[in-house]
């Protein structure tokens, strides 16, 4: 069971589950975020547009972050995902809300391609909506992903979430347009899927 060791709008939010440490970003992440963002097989999910920009846009997704922790009261938590045996930084994984009394939350994953299909996109994810359902108290969770994506969807199934609808050709990747898939899941649902 993930354990919160730091209350939400308190700095630095961490995160401990099996194998991970999440944890708010810091400004030298930004080479290892760049890394795995500027990879191939993670830019296939992504509007074909970014590949040219992507430099500028990971320094400005960073930056976000690290401006989100300082709101208060907070209402974005976009973790840095890293390796508990050697800290290394593999992805992130957050959950944002509209305001603080907003009852619905929205989630976003991404994991380093030479970490794909080990697990820790589904240990990351579980965290976080047990941190969206139990710290910051929402009702619904959602999350969107590129239909072509498998792994993404599959593992927002795995932990219970339902697709909700699929919204068509809504960005267009390398190989021409594709659609997206949007899921919920309810806190009750959460806790019944266990």
């Amino acid at each position: 069971m993930p354990t919160t060791t730091r209350p939400p709008g308190a700095a630095p939010l961490v995160i401990v589950t099996d194998h991970l440490i999440l944890r708010d970003f810091v400004a030298g992440d930004f080479e290892a975020m760049l890394a795995y963002q500027t990879d191939p097989r993670y830019l296939q999910y992504y509007a074909r547009d970014r590949r040219d920009r992507v430099t500028e846009q990971a320094r400005q997704l960073l930056q976000g972050f690290i401006a989100a922790q300082a709101q208060h009261p907070r209402t974005k938590y976009q973790l840095a995902m890293t390796l508990r045996e050697d800290g290394r930084l593999i992805g992130n994984v957050g959950v944002r809300r509209e305001s603080v009394e907003a009852t619905e939350g929205e989630m976003g994953c991404e994991v380093a391609p030479d970490y794909w299909n080990r697990g820790y996109a589904t240990e990351a994810t579980r965290a976080m909506l047990n941190f969206g359902f139990d710290t910051l108290g929402l009702h619904r969770i959602s999350a969107t992903t590129m239909a072509p994506n498998t792994g993404a969807w599959r593992v927002l199934e795995k932990l219970g979430m339902k697709r909700e609808g699929e919204l068509r050709e809504t960005t267009r990747l390398e190989h021409g347009w594709a659609n997206s898939l949007v899921y919920g899941i309810l806190e009750h649902e959460w806790r019944a899927h266990g």
